[in-house]
């Protein structure tokens, strides 16, 4: 399909000074975001964790920043990484020790984590990057990486699922859901001083979903665990004549969601 004449939207450039707000609206919908989210790309997980060298995950020693209810946790871990999961979110670290109980779990921002220096292989950061300060949070990464004596490691890894907006069906569908993190196919993270370029992966797929799925999808986005009734149900009514009245799909209608998954890892310059 061709990609929509409207631009695609960057990711959110949001102060400081709202992110905590964004972290809270998540505890009350931590369950709910856990059961709608999709999981990452094999090849995408593989990417944030291999380096250059190619090294296998087992036994690295994996500092989960933004950790959510363990999505990429849970990924990870089959990997035979050791993982520490930090989340602002105690509601988020609630859903995520329910199903991953012998996980670490620390409540703390990215930029400050708590968590000795020197302490792990490799820092990464699943669909939660956007809400940081990434200067701080860069350099609370280096802090954390133990020196690697000449061997390549990863370093920082960093990974979103987005809707795809170049299908423009799905373009028009994310805007409705106010979806945040959705960024241009060129864009590169911002990273404080210390990491070297971003080696970067991106892969496209799709999700067999409903029309009543997407709409349980949208209420886990921060726009709409923020909004009061008033709008959440103007986002559900816009959705609902948008699925079925203006796309046609049936109650109970299997689709392919199409989603674009963006990766990438910098190591350490020193």
């Amino acid at each position: 399909m061709s990609v929509p004449d409207r631009p695609i939207p960057n990711l959110p450039a949001r102060a400081p000074s709202v992110r905590p707000e964004h972290g809270e609206a998540f505890d009350a919908g931590a369950a709910h975001y856990d059961r709608v989210r999709p999981g990452y790309p094999d090849a995408a997980v593989d990417f944030l964790l291999a380096g250059r060298t190619g090294a296998p995950a087992a036994g690295l020693d994996v500092v989960e920043v933004g950790a959510g209810t363990g999505i990429l946790t849970a990924q990870l871990i089959a990997r035979g990484a050791v993982v520490t999961a930090v989340d602002p979110s105690a509601g988020m670290l609630e859903a995520l020790g329910a199903k991953l109980p012998a996980v670490r779990r620390v409540r703390a921002g990215a930029e400050a984590t708590g968590l000795p220096a020197a302490s792990c292989d490799v820092v990464v950061c699943a669909q939660a990057w956007h809400w940081v300060d990434p200067t701080a949070a860069t350099a609370e990464a280096l802090r954390l990486l133990r020196p690697t004596a000449g061997e390549r490691r990863p370093g920082l890894g960093l990974v979103w699922n987005q809707l795809d907006v170049t299908v423009p069906w799905v373009h028009r569908l994310a805007r409705i859901m106010h979806a945040g993190d959705v960024h241009r196919p060129e864009f590169e993270p911002a990273k404080g001083e210390g990491l070297g370029v971003w080696d970067r992966h991106e892969e496209h797929w799709t999700q067999s979903v409903t029309a009543e799925f997407l709409i349980e999808l949208a209420k886990s986005r921060a726009y709409y665990l923020r909004s009061p009734e008033g709008t959440r149900a103007k986002v559900v009514a816009n959705l609902e004549w948008y699925l079925y009245e203006h796309l046609g799909f049936d109650t109970g209608q299997e689709l392919e969601l199409p989603y674009f998954t963006h990766a990438w890892r910098a190591e350490p310059t020193t």
